[in-house]
């Protein structure tokens, strides 16, 4: 038994003879040749030590032993063309599923849009969207948790790697009437010693922001820290202070009747990548997902 080697050829030869009671038949059948197909049942009883068949010069019957296995071998050939159907789907995006996981607000601003039409083209396709804070995005990829995140890219991971997809301006983020709303060019040493609103530590836009900072000789101070940018703003409305964001934010802020206004001298900007296990490959569903991300660039949704 431990050297038994039965194909699926061999047992849809057997199916088919079973089905004909006949080798001519069952070879048309197959598109094979009659002596192929004898050959191919020969084959499968010699490797399971029975007789499938009793031979007679006119007459082909299927014995007790070969009548006993025939509905296990459908079963295990449906099984098998169940799986090649499967997976020639999911190469041909017939069905499958892809994750990704994104700051609250690229999951609210930027990439719903860009969903819908993936959906449109592979409407059996699942997309999961995970809308977590900033610094929970590379962890889940990283994990395996999901596929992988739209965010910023720290740089501190070696499993982790990142294709740049748009890069975001610093803005400030205010209610109309703060005196700095009436300034139409904000730099940042305007913001030295002005109560702030930002992310907490660990957020890796903080990080890349307070670097950048830190070679012009300006270190930032928050009065508020929140996880989450939507919390940041409604903190901006109710006066609490004003907050330093990306230009992401903008639609939202507008919404709420808040204003920005742009950072220079000098002008940083926040890099939204598209973040991947470095050695982990993906399924061809997620595969062309990321490919129309990196196409679009994200580009569809902020028009």
């Amino acid at each position: 038994m431990s050297n038994m080697n039965v194909s699926l050829r061999q047992l849809r030869a057997f199916i088919a003879v079973a089905a004909e009671q006949n080798f001519t038949r069952a070879a048309d059948k197959l598109d094979l040749s009659q002596s192929s197909v004898s050959t191919l049942v020969h084959e499968l009883e010699a490797n399971l030590g029975l007789r499938l068949f009793d031979r007679h010069t006119r007459l082909l019957r299927i014995t007790q032993a070969g009548a006993e296995l025939l509905p296990l071998m459908k079963k295990a050939v449906s099984d098998i063309d169940s799986v090649i159907l499967s997976s020639n789907e999911l190469k041909t995006l017939g069905r499958g599923r892809v994750s990704i996981a994104a700051s609250s607000v690229q999951a609210a601003l930027l990439l719903p849009r860009f969903i819908k039409q993936f959906c449109i083209e592979y409407p059996d396709v699942k997309v999961e969207l995970y809308d977590v804070a900033e610094h929970e995005v590379p962890k889940m990829v990283c994990s395996g948790e999901v596929d992988f995140g739209i965010g910023t890219e720290s740089g501190n991971r070696l499993d982790l790697a990142a294709h740049l997809l748009s890069a975001d301006a610093f803005v400030v983020v205010m209610r109309a009437d703060h005196a700095l709303a009436r300034k139409r060019e904000l730099r940042w040493q305007d913001l030295v010693d002005v109560p702030l609103i930002g992310p907490r530590q660990g957020n890796p836009i903080r990080e890349r922001l307070d670097r950048a900072l830190a070679t012009e000789g300006i270190v930032l101070s928050r009065t508020h820290e929140a996880y989450l940018p939507l919390t940041m703003v409604g903190m901006v409305e109710a006066g609490l202070g004003i907050a330093v964001m990306s230009t992401a934010v903008t639609k939202l802020a507008t919404g709420l009747g808040l204003v920005t206004r742009t950072l220079t001298n000098p002008v940083i900007k926040r890099e939204v990548s598209l973040l991947f296990h470095a050695d982990r490959s993906l399924s061809p569903t997620a595969q062309r997902f990321r490919d129309s991300l990196v196409r679009n660039k994200l580009e569809m949704s902020q028009d």
